[in-house]
C-alpha cells in the first residue's frame, strides 16, 4: 500500500489517507483527483482501468483500491 499512499499523498498531501475509510465522504478527494488517480494508477501499474470500474466504489479508501488493483493482475507492488 505504500505506492498507493504515496501516490495520493502526490495528489492531496494534506490528508493521511490511511486515517480515512471513506476518501469521498471526508473530502478528501473530488472527482478531479479521482481522475489524476486513475491515470496516475494506470501509469504506475501498467494497466488500463476500464470506464465501468471508474466509480467511487473502488476508491472510497486504500482496501478498495487495492481490490481494484488486484482485479487487474496487481498484488505485490501496491
Amino acid at each position: 500500500m505504500k505506492k498507493v499512499i504515496e501516490i495520493l499523498h502526490d495528489i492531496r498531501p494534506e490528508f493521511d489517507f490511511a486515517q480515512s475509510e471513506d476518501f469521498i465522504s471526508d473530502g478528501y478527494i473530488d472527482s478531479f483527483d479521482l481522475i489524476t488517480l486513475v491515470a496516475t494508477l494506470e501509469k504506475e501499474y501498467g494497466v488500463k482501468i476500464r470506464g465501468t470500474e471508474i466509480v467511487p466504489e473502488n476508491f472510497l479508501n486504500l482496501d478498495a483500491i487495492k481490490n481494484l488493483l488486484k482485479k487487474y493482475g496487481v498484488s505485490n507492488e501496491i
